[in-house]
């Protein structure tokens, strides 16, 4: 048994390494999964060493990475390692990559595809339910006791009729589309380029806001994203208005949403994400008709599951060499 094991160790010092900086949440639940004879995890996190160093003394092995939104993946990072080659990220957003570094040194970049879609579009559908149909507030209320005392709680909205401009018909988008279709919604949207669907489109989104009753927030993090849902949006969006965010929270100005949402500008909100997570404004948690979420829209034991096969699979197609199965450098 200890030459076996002596040898298993020798094979292991010899495969190629994948870095992994701070561990994804799948790679921390299931770090079984992770376990391949094409590769080596070298997980810098264990490491007692400065981050720069760890890179430094392993620079010239690392040709890929594994990381996450907690782990940004910056030209400084990418400065560290000559001899990277892939960047694969446990996350649909890709917003912590610098991906024209990555384009101009001929490194790949692989994110989560549509692993996560059905399960965000679940949730951003759920958010929009809880907010209409004051499903959390009607909670609280019941457990607060009021409902022997004061009686019947406010009434909530219908679905079917209602007009949802969403923003984002990526893979996430798409899935909501369908889903609030089955209810008897109108579905409108934006995105960067107009789809072959039967959906009305509108190329700016404070049209979109004006022609809708609740918008879905579903589209990535960019440069041209950054606070593309202001206050202009919002009073388009009008007093009756919902707003659900599923994408990433600085795609919303959330000075200019908490403004909205406490002058009743608009009617409320359901938010997965947060622009300054973890830390929440003080005023969305104080307010009844806002539903909130720890960042978990895409989180369940299936995704990840599901999650762990498919950077499994990228990163032995990469050492391989077949072709990836979730590249987005080119999108």
């Amino acid at each position: 048994m200890e030459i076996l094991q002596e040898n298993e160790d020798h094979q292991s010092q010899h495969l190629p390494h994948v870095l992994v900086i701070k561990p994804p949440p799948p790679l921390t639940l299931f770090g079984e999964k992770f376990i391949s004879k094409k590769f080596q995890l070298l997980q810098a996190y264990e490491s007692q060493l400065p981050l720069d160093q760890f890179l430094s003394r392993h620079a010239h092995s690392i040709q890929a990475v594994l990381c996450s939104g907690a782990s940004p993946i910056t030209v400084d990072i990418l400065k560290l390692l000559p001899s990277l080659r892939l960047v694969v990220t446990a996350s649909a957003g890709i917003n912590h990559i610098d991906l024209p570094e990555c384009h101009r040194r001929g490194i790949a970049v692989t994110n989560s595809g549509n692993v996560f879609s059905e399960d965000g579009a679940d949730a951003a559908v759920g958010l929009l339910i809880d907010v209409w149909r004051k499903i959390s507030a009607a909670d609280r209320y019941l457990r607060q006791g009021f409902w022997p005392n004061i009686g019947g709680y406010p009434l909530g909205s219908k679905l079917g009729g209602k007009r949802v401009g969403i923003v984002g018909l990526g893979n996430i988008g798409l899935e909501v589309a369908k889903r609030l279709e089955a209810f008897g919604c109108i579905v409108l949207y934006n995105s960067r380029k107009e789809k072959a669907v039967s959906y009305p489109f509108y190329s700016n989104v404070c049209e979109l806001a004006a022609n809708s009753d609740a918008l879905v927030i579903c589209c990535a993090l960019t440069s041209e994203t950054r606070h593309i849902i202001n206050r202009e949006v919002l009073l388009a969006l009008g007093k009756e208005g919902v707003i659900v965010n599923v994408g990433r929270g600085a795609i919303i100005n959330e000075k200019e949403m908490v403004q909205c949402l406490v002058q009743e500008e608009i009617a409320g909100a359901g938010l997965d994400v947060f622009e300054n997570e973890p830390n929440v404004p003080k005023e969305l948690i104080e307010l009844d008709n806002v539903v909130l979420q720890p960042h978990r829209a895409v989180f369940t034991t299936e995704s990840f599951l599901d999650l762990c096969e498919l950077v499994l699979g990228n990163l032995e197609a990469f050492f391989s060499n077949n072709p990836l199965l979730s590249p987005v450098m080119d999108e």
